[in-house]
């Protein structure tokens, strides 16, 4: 019995298969590193000492899905297969819909096919678009205002409705928020090929003056600095939710926040970098980007009264952990 990880070489799927194997799964991954590396397949095996099954595919290929469910007895997927930047999605809205929808209803459809139906899916905070108030509930009203977000809330309907058809299927749909950090062993962390489009790859780029400053978009904003506030939440601490998550499975559709409860500013996450760490981060003020709301945290009560997890890692143990990565990699 194996749990099959789509996506599992990249930034949130590499450690959650580290604690996956730590924890005594088998698995199996399922990557065509469209935006990760081979190399932290070899990290993983690494820093776990074990070693797992791996097929170099595409989600959207359908006869290489159920080659592999066919070659390995799949009990549960846990699925971070997708595009994720939402600057891309708005450029390229067709390129989304068709990887991450599409290429999910194809997984659903093997899944279904070979009586695998327990999946944990990456979902995302963007399925709330702007939300009216904080912090944010997992029963608040659903309004994605990019494509990235609308192909994330179109899964999370599509589950809903295979449910309603199949009601024998388990699945958990996780609503991460801002996900940043990295394993202390500093080998493995966000590792985005192209532009990183998240603050704190753009950080690390600063710090290691790959990139002369950083860009604050917008300090006008109705919040204590004038900048975003965001929910961020270490790496490690996510992926210990999705095996909390696989633990605790049940019939039906089951949606979840994985946050920290705790908002932290734009300006208070580089500070903080600049502090734990003591290098200097150069910033300017720029334009407000369009979409972006004024705060987004989260109320993880729920994950903690029904899975029995919580994040433990603060914004300096993430800070610290991203910086020890990037020093390694430079």
């Amino acid at each position: 019995m194996a749990i099959l990880v789509t996506g599992g070489a990249g930034y949130i799927g590499s450690h959650t298969c580290i604690e996956l194997l730590n924890s005594g799964f088998e698995i199996v991954v399922v990557d065509n590193f469209s935006n990760s590396k081979p190399k932290a397949l070899e990290t993983i095996k690494e820093l776990t000492g074990k070693s797992f099954g791996f097929y170099e595919a595409d989600i959207c290929d359908k006869a290489a899905l159920q080659r592999i469910f066919a070659e390995n007895n799949i009990t549960e997927v846990i699925h971070f297969a997708g595009y994720k930047a939402v600057a891309e999605s708005v450029q390229f809205p067709l390129k989304y819909y068709h990887n991450n929808v599409y290429g999910t209803s194809v997984l659903l459809e093997v899944m279904s096919e070979y009586k695998c139906k327990k999946l944990v899916f990456s979902s995302s905070a963007t399925v709330y678009g702007i939300p009216e108030s904080v912090p944010v509930t997992e029963d608040f009203p659903l309004s994605a205002i990019n494509p990235y977000g609308r192909t994330k809330l179109i899964i999370e309907e599509m589950c809903t409705d295979l449910y309603g058809s199949e009601d024998d299927w388990n699945i958990t749909l996780l609503r991460y928020f801002n996900p940043v950090g990295a394993h202390e062993s500093g080998k493995l962390g966000e590792d985005p090929n192209g532009i990183p489009n998240n603050l704190m790859p753009i950080i690390l780029k600063v710090a290691t003056r790959k990139i002369p400053e950083l860009s604050v978009y917008g300090n006008d904003y109705p919040t204590p600095d004038g900048t975003c506030i965001r929910d961020y939440i270490h790496v490690v601490d996510l992926a210990k939710g999705h095996i909390a998550a696989l633990k605790h499975m049940k019939s039906g559709v089951h949606t979840y926040n994985l946050g920290t409860g705790k908002g932290y500013s734009v300006l208070e996450i580089i500070e903080t970098f600049k502090r734990v760490n003591n290098i200097d981060v150069p910033y300017r003020i720029a334009d407000r980007r369009a979409g972006d709301a004024a705060e987004c945290w989260s109320v993880p009560v729920k994950a903690e009264q029904e899975l029995g997890w919580k994040a433990k890692l603060g914004i300096e143990k993430m800070c610290e952990d991203a910086w020890t990565f990037a020093q390694s990699k430079s």
